[in-house]
């Protein structure tokens, strides 16, 4: 079973008199995670390296240290703790000392893999999508069917009814279906 971060976790340590920050936060997308890289990123450091993993989808980079020196050893270190729907910025700042391609690959990795290791962790729960139509009549008992469930969903009124859309975890699917069907009394149109 895959584990993502359940919130933002932030390691420092230095090495050779270069300080280096890992910042690693869970991510649902990636316009999420270059987000993140965006907001988090400190241009006064000399290098800002990053790793994040989606799926099958991974990027990675060195920002100006010598190729594979900091981008992979990141992205290893998601990827040796299970974990999924991550990134992981480590940010440096040069202490005078050359580290040297193998001390750079054990800073890098090292410090993201701390930063990981000391993050709390939830099992990732895939999500499935879910849109159906209800009359105007039958709105009220959705309403209280989502609060009831803590569901958040998007509304589109139709001249028909409205229009729900949401994302809910899949193996709570037919159960919701179920409640939904009894709550409309059968008057919903399942998309």
């Amino acid at each position: 079973m895959n584990l993502t971060l359940a919130d933002k976790v932030v390691y420092e340590e230095e090495i050779q008199k270069s300080r280096f920050i890992a910042k690693a936060v869970p991510v649902a997308s990636e316009e999420e995670a270059l987000a993140f890289l965006a907001e988090n990123r400190e241009p006064e450091a000399t290098h800002n390296c990053y790793a994040y993993k989606i799926g099958l989808l991974y990027r990675f980079s060195d920002d100006g240290e010598p190729s594979g020196t900091a981008g992979r050893p990141i992205l290893h270190a998601i990827e040796a703790q299970g974990l999924d729907r991550v990134a992981v910025l480590v940010v440096r700042y040069f202490g005078g000392v050359k580290l040297g391609a193998g001390g750079l690959v054990r800073a890098y990795g090292g410090v993201a893999a701390e930063a990981l290791r000391q993050a709390p962790k939830v099992p990732l729960v895939e999500r499935v999508a879910l849109a159906f139509l209800v009359p105007f009549a039958e709105v009220g008992r959705v309403y209280a069917l989502l609060e009831a469930r803590a569901l958040k969903a998007e509304e589109t009124y139709t001249p028909e009814g409205v229009r729900f859309a949401l994302r809910l975890p899949e193996p709570e699917r037919e159960g919701f279906l179920q409640a939904l069907l009894d709550a409309t009394r059968g008057q919903v149109a399942l998309e």
